[in-house]
């Protein structure tokens, strides 16, 4: 069974691309937390090591097309998929292996013009500390 399920913002913007049967490509990273407590995870950052997945996603056709218009660095995105592992050569002779996440359904759970970065805020909502949640 290969079956990938993730939730992460987006490390750039969605690289799209059509090969020469048409079928669009889209590419882009994305950035998964580490279920790290508090404590573990202020240890990490102080070292300098990274607190989060660094994950590869590949999408192909409409849904690429899409990921392309709507979606830019920063944005959550809930991911379905499967993982898929390869190899190249690289010009001077050198193997390198790739593993990536081909997506098969692609969530937006964070909505807004591409430009514009900022999420806004409905009138009557405010922002919250998590350190003030007493649960």
């Amino acid at each position: 069974m290969n079956n990938v399920a993730l939730i992460g913002r987006l490390t750039r913007d969605p690289e799209l691309r059509y090969l020469q049967t048409g079928t669009a490509l889209c590419k882009f990273g994305l950035a998964v937390d580490k279920n790290l407590s508090k404590d573990k995870k202020q240890e990490m950052e102080a070292k300098g090591q990274y607190t989060a997945d660094f994950i590869n996603i590949v999408v192909w056709g409409k849904m690429a097309e899409n990921c392309a218009d709507y979606l830019a660095k920063g944005r959550l995105v809930g991911i379905q998929g499967r993982i898929q592992s390869g190899s190249y050569t690289t010009d001077d002779g050198t193997k390198r292996y790739t593993t990536d996440v081909v997506a098969n359904n692609v969530e937006f759970l964070e909505w807004g013009d591409k430009s514009n970065q900022q999420n806004d805020i409905p009138d009557g909502f405010y922002p919250v500390d998590d350190d003030n949640i007493p649960f």
